[in-house]
């Protein structure tokens, strides 16, 4: 259902509040370069810093002007298992196509717990549900057998791994089957991923090199393994670059670099250091997008 090169949207801000005319702007830029599906209110869209008003208006304002065109997935996730449903509810009365849904952070839930809070959401709301692992920022590892057990719920239909562990990733794969589609989390490893069966990425570089991201997976789908590793090689650098600091104020700080989008970012998060930002134009200019 979901695949290819699908964007981890940015939320842009201008003087504190959400700045709609750009997203708007986003939202064409990425219909017009092929994108394959747009992803807002995740993490590189700081759903943290959102209210749930803004969270609401965001996800709105991205499917009104995806118009149909393109698919949208909504960031639904959250620690509270009744705020992640209502969210999800929303999104699909919203008319989103699906809905992206991170594990609970903070809490620390047991496998049993993840189970449940997932098995809550989707006997919910019926919304194609991609599930969303990543224990560098929830510290907690959705195990491979629970995501087997979450595959048989109908509507759980993928997961965005960002594990980093293609062992993991192996395994999640020959539980599941065709059950359950493999997305990456990781531009780094979009290649490796697509090689042991993954269909995709949910991306942040995507932000700012939406062709060159496309275009590889399309090469590797035609079986020109040369030339999407090729397209690899080149994405490399710029890929290591939106992690200097926290994503996603280096995509950010790139989009304004380029003229997209203001750096702005929300608390906690902060602008990047001045010597980072030189290495990221540095980045920038060696891929050519400066």
């Amino acid at each position: 259902m979901f695949k290819g090169s699908m964007v981890a949207l940015v939320t842009p801000f201008k003087d504190g509040k959400v700045d709609e005319s750009r997203l708007k702007e986003l939202v064409k830029f990425h219909i017009d370069n092929g994108t394959e599906a747009l992803v807002p209110c995740g993490t590189t869209g700081e759903s943290a810093t959102l209210s749930s008003e803004e969270h609401k208006q965001v996800v709105e304002i991205v499917i009104s002007a995806a118009g149909g065109k393109i698919p949208v997935i909504a960031g639904t996730g959250s620690n509270n298992t009744r705020e992640a449903i209502a969210l999800t509810e929303h999104a699909k009365h919203a008319g989103a196509n699906g809905a992206l849904v991170i594990s609970p952070y903070y809490n620390k839930p047991t496998q049993e717990g993840l189970y449940r809070h997932f098995s809550a959401i989707a006997s919910t709301v019926d919304i194609p549900i991609v599930l969303y692992n990543i224990a560098s920022r929830t510290a907690v590892n959705i195990e491979p057998e629970t995501i087997a057990r979450l595959a048989e719920l109908d509507n759980i239909v993928a997961i965005k791994e960002a594990s980093g562990n293609l062992s993991q990733m192996s395994q999640i794969v020959k539980l599941c089957g065709d059950k359950l589609t493999l997305i990456s989390g990781d531009d780094a490893l979009i290649l490796p991923i697509l090689a042991i069966g993954g269909k995709g990425v949910i991306s942040v570089v995507a932000n700012i090199a939406p062709q060159q991201t496309v275009r590889m997976i399309r090469e590797f789908e035609k079986g020109n393994l040369a030339e999407a590793r090729k397209i690899h090689y080149k994405l490399f650098p710029l890929i290591k670059a939106m992690f200097i600091e926290t994503n996603p104020a280096p995509v950010k700080q790139s989009m304004e670099l380029i003229g997209v989008i203001d750096a702005e970012v929300r608390l906690p998060l902060c602008r990047m250091k001045p010597e980072n930002i030189k290495k990221l134009e540095k980045a920038l200019k060696e891929f050519g997008l400066i």
